[in-house]
């Protein structure tokens, strides 16, 4: 049925339609939206802000070693250090390369014990271990840049042994991170001194010794001897647990270039117990991975002396550098408190049967180099250098006591920290070549013009892992990658932003390689 529609009769009143509500209407009245969106809003996007920038911040950084191992460079990192994660989720160790090769990882790091940190340059008094959070936030930032990096070796020098809370922090940080960790003090309670961490995945410690040199800088060493957990595969039928050698360091600074002889000792102390180590134990020949701050560069005598004895430079060998001086100075690691930067961290390979000179040999010309540079230090040139050493002698010949005689006057005898009286009587044998008591011109001559070799060739050839091992081969590593941080620092720059110690961190990582080459034996 049809309805009719009533409409009522216009009134003289207007109606207006019902509007929805505005923002404007909201803000013309005190509410409570009104204070959450000009105060508790902000706030949030503030929040969300900062969080955005700080992921932004962290991702930046988390490239540093997102390269090794896959294939990829190493990216650029920002050194800034206002950003708390270093490097994207990679992990090192055996699984840390494309293809199912294995590798293993190493880091060595000077952290800088907070008692030498200087805060105050017009007042050196000033350190940072007087103030608890300076020091703890530093160090909890190393802590960071450790786990996340996840390292099979981990190396520190200048490690803070005296202090309970810091020692804990890490042993306690890096035991639930997976890592058996072994400090070791330096002499006369310095204060510092090393620790070593090896993550239980990938090394079993079999053996460790302590070494102490009881010298002038009361300094130490660490000799772990570790087994790979996982076996390297030779061939589809064989495999092995690999034995490494891994010695953490830390020499003497040289405040003077007669202390040269005393880091150069420090050197020689530690190779000969290596070779001791090693035949004591019947021991074949394995792999040595030598760590540290050396506190010297690639033109210094101990650099030339480990060269001398089969050792690499990992860093050098991944970006195809040299020992020219050309070389000597493409990269530094550590700024020293006289303002100087210089490249003084290594991570030293030594491969099974690398050709090397007899351990006595190499030493002996590594102190008549330093000899040799005390000399010229005077001002001295060859023509000059014989006569001095040679003194009064009615002949033209240098006598033994005329040879002890300079080298006291060039402080290498006669102190503390200078050459003792058998490595003064040994010197003396090598420089008499023909046993005569005496040494003429022509002897002079060849310990004059000595010269290191450049580079030292393998007995060994490195090969694939597909094939069939044989009786005279082993088991080495070859260097993969090398990267310092801050990366300014491959460059030869020190960034000024960059405060998380006054060195860089270096890691190294290896693959192993079968060697082709003749026994030999210690």
């Amino acid at each position: 049925m049809n309805q009719d529609i009533t409409v009522p009769p216009p009134s003289n009143s207007v109606h207006k339609p019902k509007l929805r509500p505005t923002l404007n209407s909201y803000f013309n009245k005190p509410t409570l939206f009104k204070a959450f969106f000009f105060c508790f809003l902000p706030f949030l996007i503030s929040l969300f802000l900062i969080a955005y920038l700080n992921q932004s911040g962290k991702n930046s950084e988390m490239v540093l070693l997102a390269g090794f191992c896959n294939g990829s460079d190493i990216a650029n990192v920002d050194s800034s250090e206002s950003k708390s994660v270093p490097f994207q989720e990679t992990r090192t160790g055996h699984a840390c390369s494309t293809m199912g090769e294995p590798c293993i990882s190493c880091t060595t790091f000077n952290i800088l014990a907070p008692i030498y940190k200087r805060l105050d340059q017009q007042n050196q008094s000033v350190r940072e271990s007087d103030f608890r959070a300076f020091w703890l936030a530093r160090n909890k930032k190393i802590v960071n840049w450790l786990l996340y990096e996840r390292s099979s070796i981990i190396c520190l020098q200048e490690f803070w042994v005296g202090n309970e809370e810091l020692v804990h922090m890490y042993e306690e940080s890096l035991g639930a991170a997976g890592y058996d960790t072994f400090k070791l003090a330096r002499t006369n309670n310095r204060g510092d001194g090393l620790l070593t961490a090896i993550h239980k995945e990938y090394f079993k410690v079999l053996n460790r010794r302590e070494l102490f040199f009881n010298d002038f800088g009361d300094r130490v060493a660490q000799l772990l001897h570790v087994q790979s957990v996982a076996p390297f595969s030779i061939n589809q039928n064989e495999s092995v647990q690999q034995e490494i050698i891994i010695v953490n360091t830390h020499l003497l600074f040289p405040h003077d270039s007669s202390l040269s002889i005393v880091r150069l000792h420090q050197v020689y102390q530690i190779l000969q117990y290596l070779e001791t180590y090693q035949r004591e134990n019947k021991l074949s020949q394995m792999p040595v991975i030598l760590c540290g701050d050396w506190n010297g560069s690639k033109r210094g005598h101990v650099y030339k002396f480990l060269r001398s004895q089969g050792f690499v430079s990992s860093y050098d060998i991944a970006h195809e550098y040299t020992d020219s001086d050309a070389d000597a100075h493409k990269w530094v690691s550590h700024r020293n408190h006289r303002g100087n930067i210089c490249g003084v961290d290594f991570i030293w390979l030594r491969n099974p049967h690398n050709s090397q000179k007899l351990l006595k040999i190499s030493w002996a010309e590594a102190a008549f180099g330093i000899i040799k540079y005390q000399l010229k230090k005077v001002s001295l040139a060859e023509n000059d250098a014989f006569p001095f050493l040679r003194a009064d002698s009615s002949g033209n010949h240098i006598t033994y006591s005329a040879f002890c005689d300079a080298l006291r006057q060039v402080n290498l005898t006669g102190l503390s920290h200078g050459l003792s009286f058998q490595e003064t009587k040994d010197l003396w044998v090598q420089a008499d070549a023909d046993g005569n008591g005496v040494v003429d011109y022509e002897e002079f001559k060849r310990i004059w013009d000595a010269t290191w070799l450049q580079h030292m060739d393998e007995d060994c050839s490195l090969e694939d892992l597909n094939e069939g091992i044989a009786e005279d081969e082993a088991i080495g590593f070859a260097v993969k990658k090398a990267v310092l941080f801050p990366h300014e620092v491959e460059k030869g720059i020190w960034p000024e932003n960059y405060s998380l110690s006054d060195h860089a961190r270096l890691t190294a990582v290896f693959s192993p390689v079968r060697l082709r080459c003749s026994k030999q034996s210690l």
